[in-house]
């Protein structure tokens, strides 16, 4: 049995809504870590992820209220939601950390493994369609990233390593998006994704509490710091339900090549805040990352528009 029946097939009008909405959420979700990394340098960073959560959540709770989105809840929904937060609790608490140590090009360069995760692992587990030129794709996207990480590591050691292991977490966060949008609200996702992010950074600062961490001891917010942990979830909220959206109408490695376009606005964000700038060998690995990403989001499309009857390019399933 071909690998396209286990997924619903989207429409071509489906698939062009959820790249708009991707290309939209990579246009803000810069934001959220160049308000991090502004956060970071007073704040620590579970206590900035905790804010993030927060702020999500209370943008979220009107909008559940008024679409009634409580009455779709159920225990085990919960637990995926519970699982969810907790993946992108360690995912956020890694990267916040990441920022306050390199520059957010470099950190979001890295972490642009991630796509190449979420395009694999759609097609083991959500037997999307991937053939063996995305495959190869992917390998090429993943010696740009080891040209950005190189450097990187030799400047700060293993703390280079922590947005490759974001990068799992948000892979594994999306795939559970994709099968989770069809079935539940978009704004109520992001709600209880919110409280439940909420609830494990609370445990972990609770935990933290005296430790002298930069980690996990939580401290008193002052100034523009307040701001800033607000900053970065508002920006985490408007980028997550569209990304919930994207992956509603989209299959997740049509959507996952778009992401690389983020490494794009965050490193004009990161030049226009911070004055940082990638260096030539950098950027030879961003434009092999994007190149491959190009590459990968052509042969979906070019696939895509091709009658459900072709197999040309389908996995078997195991």
């Amino acid at each position: 049995m071909s690998s396209t029946s286990a997924r619903p097939v989207s429409s071509p009008s489906d698939v062009t809504t959820g790249l708009a909405l991707m290309f939209l959420s990579v246009m803000f979700s810069p934001l959220i870590d160049i308000f991090a990394k502004l956060a970071v340098v007073t704040v620590p960073s579970a206590e900035v992820t905790a804010g993030r959560f927060a702020v999500q959540a209370f943008c979220m709770l009107p909008i559940v209220i008024w679409r009634r989105s409580f009455d779709d809840f159920s225990w085990r929904q919960s637990l995926f939601h519970a699982i969810r937060g907790l993946i992108i609790t360690i995912s956020m608490i890694c990267f916040v950390t990441t920022l306050k140590y390199m520059a957010v090009a470099d950190a979001i360069a890295i972490f642009f493994v991630e796509p190449i995760i979420v395009t694999i692992l759609g097609g083991i587990f959500l037997k999307e369609t991937i053939g063996w030129r995305r495959y190869t794709a992917c390998g090429v996207g993943f010696f740009g990233a080891m040209l950005i990480i190189q450097p990187s590591f030799n400047e700060v050691g293993y703390i280079a390593l922590l947005p490759v292991l974001t990068a799992l977490c948000i892979a594994i966060f999306v795939l559970m998006t994709r099968v989770l949008s069809h079935k539940e609200d978009p704004w109520a996702m992001q709600f209880q994704m919110g409280i439940w992010g909420l609830i494990f950074c609370a445990v972990l600062l609770f935990a933290g509490d005296g430790s002298g961490s930069d980690i996990f001891d939580p401290v008193m917010p002052v100034g523009n710091a307040w701001f800033y942990v607000a900053g970065v979830g508002a920006m985490a909220a408007i980028a997550g339900i569209f990304g919930v959206y994207a992956y509603r109408a989209a299959p997740a490695s049509t959507l996952a090549p778009l992401q690389y376009f983020e490494i794009v606005s965050a490193t004009i964000f990161a030049w226009l805040v911070f004055g940082d700038f990638p260096d030539a060998i950098k950027w030879l690995g961003i434009m092999i990352i994007i190149a491959s990403g190009i590459y990968i989001l052509w042969r979906e499309r070019r696939f895509a528009s091709k009658p459900v009857s072709d197999t040309s390019e389908v996995t078997p399933a195991p």
